[in-house]
């Protein structure tokens, strides 16, 4: 099983990450926390390292992916159908300008936010955003998201379980805190975002 992993796993890490990224919701930051989780010594299923790499190489091919999928063809899927089609004649050109004014720093602050991850290459090029722009900024996201996401993973994972062996149920509690107050600020910074957009 192992062996498995550690042949197939870097592969399965780059497409989980590529497909989050391209627009369909899966767990790919699941993927690279359990990637870097057992790049830890006494796993040593893989080189942190390449787990940074492979990580941030997903996130950018994915989100080019969906850039030019949003670009060739979002917008006349979005009015295919009548539901969509008044979603998106009152959503879209809101965006649209919003992109034009905050287009950059949307698509790097994007990448840490689950909901705006998966959606906003999309946005992006349905937008129509310049594409130098958005590769540039994309891939100063995916680098900056795949080495903090990593690096956490790999350190904290050993402080927490230590942490837990130590205080037992208190250092439970404290992360169930922790896990609740940053839940809570990640929706209140989504909403903000949500907000902006509609405008």
């Amino acid at each position: 099983m192992k062996s498995l992993l550690e042949q197939y796993g870097l592969v399965i890490l780059f497409i989980g990450v590529a497909i989050e990224s391209a627009g369909i919701p899966i767990p790919g930051e699941t993927a690279l926390i359990t990637a870097a989780f057992l790049a830890r010594p006494e796993y040593g299923t893989f080189s942190l390292a390449a787990v940074i790499v492979v990580g941030a190489a997903g996130a950018i091919v994915g989100d080019n992916v969906g850039y030019w999928l949003g670009r060739s063809g979002g917008r006349a899927l979005l009015e295919r159908w009548s539901v969509t089609k008044r979603q998106t004649a009152r959503l879209l050109p809101p965006a649209e300008r919003f992109f034009e004014k905050h287009g950059p720093k949307t698509i790097f602050i994007a990448r840490f936010i689950a909901i705006l991850r998966v959606t906003a290459a999309w946005i992006a090029g349905i937008s129509r955003m310049h594409w130098a722009t958005f590769l540039v900024w994309n891939a100063a996201g995916g680098i900056v998201w795949a080495t903090a996401v990593s690096l956490i993973a790999y350190y904290a994972g050993k402080a927490v379980a230590d942490a837990i062996s130590r205080y037992g149920l208190y250092a439970v509690i404290v992360l169930i805190v922790v896990g609740g107050a940053a839940f809570l600020v990640l929706r209140y910074v989504n909403k903000r975002l949500e907000r902006n957009l509609d405008r």
